[in-house]
């Protein structure tokens, strides 16, 4: 049987695009055209997925489906016979028009797409792109456009002359009515002028390809001559370029940067953007010279945080409680700030331009917090980040708020494409605070740039990253198993909500505080026989357990709940609590103001409730666990980037504040529960709030880290080396034995870098029990670990100070060393500085773990850090 010869509209595709098969484009039938008629094209032109390739080279698959659609209707126009012309369909030349206005715009986008620079991705489905086809490639679509549209004209000849006939308006006139169109004849002279404008614009564009790919090659005049240099101080370039062969088109990023396919456009590429090869002798190096720095701003303490809320923004209710927050606690910030820099005497250093991106938040990310902030969610993270947000304006820094992909993106300067290249201009800001969410979306965006200006982030980490499972490889090697770490930062970067984690920043946040007035008046107020749980969601009533010692409890006090219901489900409490449902802050404020005890019941662990319950006047009452949970034996630590053992519910609690404040019991244990409840009944106690967690301390606290924090110039200590010759020798140890011999100090006569934080002299070195990590070791001798001066003790001089003999020495890569294995006389030295560990133990060794002191009040300061 003899195959049916192409429609007009087949064989203009075939000719426009003949990559596809014969037969792939079926004639119009009537059933296509009703679609047309009821105003739904894409129901034959592609819109719906019947033609899934790319007719455009150089567009993106949406930009396609629009072009496909114009082309489409334009062609199915010219396919219908002349009989149904004269039936008197004038929509067809509606639908025409709008088909060629369309083609038009398509084919100027395809001709001239890469000769622009790229807008951003997203901006609309017409974005101009600069992943677009090479020259030749190019010319070969221009000319089939000129093709297409001299198909047109010749169509649009024999429609003018059936313009001519008597009979053709009749039928459609009350449909569409002619005096709103211009006359035929006219119409006609239009559109074929426009065609032939745009044949014309065809042969111009392709003279200026042909044109610019002649100046290309002569201008460079080695343009595809280039070859591969071999520079062992570039041992990458080769592989890199083999690369960049294979992938280039797989991000639009390289196109943005000018990379075309050519060898040279690689090795420009890598040379110039990023840092693989090194620079090409026939490139214009010189680069005119940029402008000195302006000088720094000095930063000032502001007096007003009005302009504050307006940077955070509105949309999100978590976006709202965070400006509640900071409107509430305005005064006692104004007030700290104000006592700050009498204190500083004008130290205050410079302004830093500081990027804030809360990644949690953004779409995503999933931002789960958002809609349960009125449902008795977890507000701890929100109240950090609003505390944060007031202390770093407060101190006079610039700030940018960010919490959508979007912003993040244009405030780095992210090119466009899927984030595999480098910024287009140095990183603008001098800090980046974020959390692990937005430090995965500023990974995946930044490209090499990441790795470069990493130094610069501070990561808001509730839990806390320990050594161990931010070293990627060791983490790897040695099975640190976690869904947060290998990032390779400073564990230094990472801030957490309390200092349980001497290897990260304590960054805190503000509990309210109390006047002379308040604290009387809340002590006369106290109802002795009240207690409130803590836990605002249902589940936390679900564990196990909690009738036996809730029935002992009863006895003696009246229990208030304020757990979140919805009114058809109310929560299932037992029916002596009192619950007052989710009560907003103030009124919660107020309740803790009248009640004796705040009671746990193991979970959440370390939330901001309980210390704005002991600043309230009350006694916080949690479990003891035994065995203490962590990631080996509790799901909620499982893949946590952190092997800390957690011996109550709230440990900072438990071990800075104490009795009579905070009680920690077995809650097993019905005997130890009831007698801790009466003790508690006969003690009175004092609204108390540590310094560290009030404003100034939070102020006092951030501004020490941004002055003195520089993890970009941070001093590394000499490599290590198996042997070395006397003219060789390390200088001496800046150590000295303590007037009782028990442990090291910093000696008198040693050189103090004036610029070291913390300063060298607060500095002692003790050796830890085999079953004692140093943070434990620290903490007995009144001190706190400070991993900053692991560089001194790595030596092996300071273990012949401590009398402690070693038969052999060894580098290696172990978060427990520099230690020693005293029962065979083995020393071990740390071979890899972002291992440096206050944290882990192991009964086989005694580890070096240096120590520090610290301001009352405030952990995180030596004495002299201020």
């Amino acid at each position: 049987m003899e195959e049916p010869s192409p429609s007009l509209d087949q064989e203009a595709i075939l000719l426009l695009f003949p990559h596809l098969a014969k037969g792939a484009m079926p004639p119009p039938s009537s059933s296509s055209f009703q679609g047309y008629r009821d105003g739904d094209c894409s129901s034959s032109c592609g819109r719906k997925g019947r033609y899934k390739v790319s007719l455009f080279p150089g567009l993106s698959e949406k930009e396609n489906e629009y072009c496909l659609l114009s082309v489409s209707c334009s062609l199915l126009w010219l396919s219908f016979p002349t009989q149904t012309l004269q039936a008197g369909h004038s929509d067809f030349r509606r639908i025409f028009v709008l088909g060629i206005g369309f083609f038009t715009l398509c084919f100027l986008m395809t001709s001239l797409g890469g000769q622009f620079s790229a807008k951003r991705l997203g901006d609309s489905p017409f974005t101009i792109r600069t992943e677009v086809m090479g020259a030749l490639e190019s010319r070969g679509v221009l000319r089939r456009m000129s093709d297409m549209l001299e198909l047109l004209m010749k169509r649009m000849d024999i429609l003018a002359r059936l313009e001519n006939g008597t009979d053709f308006h009749k039928g459609n006139e009350a449909l569409f009515p002619l005096d709103r169109l211009q006359p035929a004849a006219g119409l006609m002279e239009r559109i074929q002028a426009i065609a032939q404008n745009v044949s014309d614009i065809a042969i111009k564009v392709d003279q200026i390809l042909r044109n610019s790919l002649m100046n290309a090659k002569m201008g460079d005049g080695r343009r595809d001559q280039c070859e591969v240099p071999r520079d062992p101080k570039y041992p990458d370039c080769a592989g890199k370029v083999e690369w960049m062969r294979a992938r280039w088109t797989s991000d639009p990023c390289y196109a943005f940067f000018g990379v075309d396919g050519t060898e040279c456009s690689f090795l420009i590429y890598l040379s110039e953007v990023e840092w693989f090869c090194p620079p090409l002798p026939w490139r214009n190096q010189t680069a005119a010279p940029s402008p000195p720095p302006l000088p720094r701003a000095q930063a000032a303490f502001r007096s007003d945080l009005a302009p504050l809320l307006e940077l955070v923004g509105t949309g999100k209710e978590s976006l709202s409680f965070m400006k509640k927050r900071i409107r509430h606690l305005a005064q006692q910030w104004l007030r700290a700030a104000r006592r700050l820099e009498q204190k500083l005497k004008g130290r205050q250093g410079d302004q830093k331009h500081i990027l804030i991106h809360i990644g949690f938040l953004t779409e995503e990310s999933g931002d789960v917090f958002s809609p349960r902030v009125l449902k008795g969610g977890p507000l701890g993270e929100m109240v950090q980040w609003a505390d944060i947000l007031a202390a770093l304006f407060l101190l006079g820094h610039s700030l940018k708020v960010t919490v959508s992909l979007k912003e993040l993106q244009s405030n780095l300067g992210v090119p466009p494409g899927r984030g595999n290249c480098p910024l287009t201009n140095p990183l603008p800001f001098d800090l980046i605070y974020t959390d692990y969410h937005g430090l995965q979306q500023m990974k995946q965006h930044m490209g090499l740039s990441f790795k470069k200006y990493r130094c610069r982030v501070r990561v808001i980490d509730t839990f806390g990253t320990e050594p161990a499972y931010n070293h990627e490889e060791y983490a790897t090697l040695r099975g640190f198993r976690t869904n947060w770490g290998y990032w390779n930062l400073h564990p230094s970067q990472f801030m957490t909500m309390f200092p349980h984690t001497p290897d990260n920043s304590f960054m805190g946040f503000v509990s309210e505080e109390l006047n002379q007035t308040e604290r009387q008046r809340i002590k006369s107020s106290k109802v002795s026989s009240m207690a409130v749980v803590y836990g605002k969601e249902a589940s936390i009533w679900k564990l196990q357990g909690k009738e036996k010692f809730l029935t002992i409890l009863n006895k003696y006090m009246e229990i208030h709940g304020t757990v979140y219901y919805e009114t058809q489900r109310p929560p299932e409490v037992p029916a002596f609590v009192k619950n007052h449902g989710l009560l907003p802050q103030h009124e919660f404020q107020q309740l803790l103001r009248k009640a004796k005890l705040f009671i746990g019941f193991g979970f959440p662990y370390e939330g901001p409730a309980p210390l704005e319950a002991i600043a309230n006047g009350c006694v916080f009452l949690q479990a003891r666990f035994n065995p203490p949970h962590s990631s080996l034996n509790h799901e909620f630590f499982r893949g946590k980037p952190t092997s800390r053992e957690v011996s109550s519910q709230h440990p900072y609690a438990e071990d800075f504040i104490g009795k009579p404040h905070v009680w920690t019991v077995d809650y097993n244990n019905s005997e130890e529960f009831e007698a801790a409840i009466k003790t508690i009944l006969r003690t009175q106690v004092d609204p108390y709030l540590p310094y560290e967690y009030t404003c100034e301390g939070m102020l006092e606290r951030i501004h020490a880290y941004i002055q003195h924090q520089d993890f970009c110039t941070m001093p590394s200590p000499p490599p290590p080396a198996k042997a070395q010759s006397p003219a060789m020798q390390s200088p001496p140890s800046p150590l000295a034995l303590s007037p009782n011999a028990t442990h090291l100090v910093w000696s008198p006569s040693a050189r103090r870098d004036p610029h070291a934080w913390p300063p060298a002299d607060s500095l002692q070195v003790w050796l830890s029990e085999g079953q004692h990590a140093c943070t434990e070791t620290c903490r007995r001798h009144g001190l706190v670990c400070e991993p900053t001066f692991f560089r001194f003790l790595n030596k092996k001089e300071v273990f012949l100070q401590l009398s402690i003999t070693c038969d052999s020495t060894e580098y290696e890569m172990n978060h427990l060393y520099p230690a020693v294995a005293e029962n065979v006389h083995e020393c071990y030295l740390q071979k890899e500085p972002l291992l440096f560990s206050c944290a882990g133990h192991n009964t086989k060794y005694r580890r070096l773990c240096p120590c520090r002191d610290y301001r009352e009040g405030q952990v995180a300061l030596c004495r002299d850090c201020l």
